[in-house]
């Protein structure tokens, strides 16, 4: 048991010292950033498919933005069967700016979302940029203007933001703020946004990239199976320029996850796919979140002297490394205490992301399973 204790508290260790700090949430979008001279035109790709509860926030968020240079919208409606294209019509306080475009029907070897963007990006012709945003994204007016003062600014080729989730249901409080923190341990956003090669990544409810960039890399086709599209995307272009991601309040989810259902849900969509569908990383996987979370608590209530203190050590520790994220989310910093729960929670959605592939029905969305694709 004292070894086992030993263990556990050098991974936290190691947590906190390595994946550059990322439990530390330093990479935001608040620093004041220098305007280009001239405006670049800007395109928003947004795809849709049956939005009609939230498609009114999200457009007519970006009808608003305050951008001074040539701004344009195409809303892709992706065989949507409720009002999705109505609504959005309506809420086009600008309607110069938004363009609706029917979506094709699926192509073989493509997942939804990424067949409706590329047909955006197809009728947004020679714009300078493209902001590539999700249909429950809404944003403050200023959001374009500083997502494209970094790229042009800082030279970067992408511009990410992960948009700041809804956390108001007692499930959303208790499970969204760990979401991102296991994303930023996944991809810290220091490795990410460090100039030159190495790991590249994304946030898929948020990006700006340089259409010129995009061509070079072989156009959005080029992860056009991808399940985790974002993250794939973000590697993509890393390859060909350098990349920035970010935590911001500037842009907001609005999708509401009521119950832990829901949350559920979202997560094993994807989460057999960062294993790459291989069941020895499934197995490997869940043991080490077993040692890394559980371990802890357990030597801490059930062990006896050195071993209990390692134990509470490494939980104290894992409860420490989650306030910034928790302050972030302005939730009490006693759900620190509870991330080895909320860490089984999201151990369980894995294994039931496993199993649903299993089933056939791998990275379900909106009536579509598109796990796995093979072009």
């Amino acid at each position: 048991m004292i070894w086992l204790g030993l263990l556990t508290v050098a991974i936290w260790l190691g947590i906190a010292l390595g994946r550059d700090g990322f439990w530390l949430a330093r990479e935001r979008d608040t620093l004041p950033l220098a305007e280009p001279a001239r405006w670049p035109s800007v395109v928003a790709v947004v795809p849709a498919r049956d939005e009609a509860e939230v498609i009114a926030q999200s457009i007519g968020s970006l009808v608003t933005q305050d951008y001074p240079g040539d701004f344009r919208i195409i809303l892709v409606d992706d065989g949507s069967s409720d009002n999705t294209a109505n609504i959005a019509r309506a809420a086009a306080t600008r309607p110069g700016r938004l363009t609706i475009l029917p979506g094709a029907p699926l192509a073989r070897g493509w997942t939804g979302k990424l067949w409706a963007v590329s047909q955006g990006i197809a009728a947004a012709g020679d714009a300078d940029y493209l902001l590539l945003t999700d249909a429950d994204i809404a944003h403050d007016a200023d959001t374009l203007r500083s997502l494209v003062a970094r790229a042009t600014g800082d030279r970067r080729v992408l511009v990410s933001l992960m948009a700041r989730l809804r956390c108001v249901s007692l499930a959303e409080r208790a499970l969204i703020p760990a979401f991102v923190w296991f994303f930023q341990m996944l991809y810290p956003f220091g490795t990410v946004n460090r100039r030159g090669r190495g790991l590249g990544g994304a946030a898929g409810g948020v990006m700006l990239v340089e259409r010129a960039a995009l061509e070079a890399a072989g156009g959005i086709a080029a992860v056009r199976g991808a399940l985790i599209d974002d993250c794939a995307f973000g590697a993509l272009m890393k390859r060909h320029g350098d990349i920035w991601l970010g935590l911001t309040s500037r842009s907001r989810s609005v999708r509401v996850y009521d119950t832990t259902a829901s949350v559920a849900a979202m997560i094993s969509r994807s989460a057999y796919a960062q294993l790459r569908y291989s069941p020895v990383l499934l197995v490997g996987t869940t043991l080490g979140l077993a040692l890394t979370y559980l371990a802890p608590p357990l030597l801490a209530v059930f062990a006896r002297g050195y071993a209990q203190a390692l134990g509470l050590t490494a939980w104290i520790s894992m409860a420490i490394l989650f306030q910034p994220m928790l302050r972030f989310y302005r939730r009490s910093p006693a759900w620190g205490v509870a991330l080895p729960a909320i860490a089984s929670f999201y151990a369980a959605c894995t294994l039931l992301s496993a199993w649903q592939h299993a089933r056939g029905r791998g990275g379900m969305w909106k009536g579509r399973a598109q796990a796995d694709l093979h072009a």
